[in-house]
């Protein structure tokens, strides 16, 4: 949680964003008691808009309501997010409403909560070398932003992130990499968009492939 490298990367980016005048509040999903869905539709028919199930959900889904813009942060699991994170995520049906609407040529449940320009942000890292291990996660965020009515902004992504504590203490010089993040926190509160050498540059190649993988595996070994 706190001392991982999500954790560190989100950081950096809240930086950012408070620097730019935005009121940030983080929830670690994992402290949470958080129940799958039992897909009753209880929330649709029974008890409009409310979850029938007694837990962790509740505060989340009254800041949901009034927050513009969310943050999901999470490292890649299996080509997703963490299973939680995915959990939470399946109980946020209760925002919106049973009947179907076709938006934008689709079908979609409209939500019962309107946020003017409402907002999701991926933030995540990985293990691996390549970015297209974030393509997966990436693709279901987006699909999942287009459901609650919200605008997929971007992605700020950082592969082999539990690299980068130990390459800053042999003295590569990392900064451009830090200051890159805690400017896409400024941009999206600033500007509501990414610029796309921001979102490079926090990405960027620091070692090859192959020493990454040497470097995973020596760690197993």
């Amino acid at each position: 949680m706190e001392q991982g490298a999500t954790a560190g990367f989100m950081e950096y980016f809240l930086e950012g964003a408070k620097n730019a005048g935005a009121e940030v509040e983080v929830i670690y999903v994992h402290k949470l008691d958080i129940e799958p869905c039992t897909g009753c539709f209880n929330c649709w028919i029974g008890t409009p808009g409310e979850c029938i199930q007694d837990d962790d959900m509740g505060p989340i889904y009254d800041r949901v309501k009034d927050t513009e813009t969310i943050v999901l942060g999470t490292p890649v699991y299996v080509d997703g997010m963490t299973g939680i994170m995915k959990t939470m995520l399946d109980r946020m049906i209760p925002l919106m409403r049973g009947k179907v609407e076709i938006i934008n040529g689709h079908c979609r449940h409209p939500p019962r909560h309107s946020i003017p320009n409402g907002k999701i942000v991926l933030v995540s890292v990985c293990g691996f070398a390549e970015l297209d291990n974030f393509d997966p996660l990436i693709a279901h965020v987006r699909a999942m932003a287009k459901n609650m009515q919200r605008e997929f902004v971007g992605a700020v992504v950082r592969p082999y992130a539990w690299a980068l504590p130990m390459l800053m203490k042999q003295g590569m010089d990392l900064t451009d990499i830090i200051q890159a993040t805690i400017k896409a926190g400024e941009e999206i509160v600033r500007d509501g968009i990414f610029q796309d050498e921001t979102l490079q540059i926090v990405s960027r190649e620091i070692l090859p492939q192959e020493t990454v993988a040497d470097m995973i595996s020596r760690q197993f070994q």
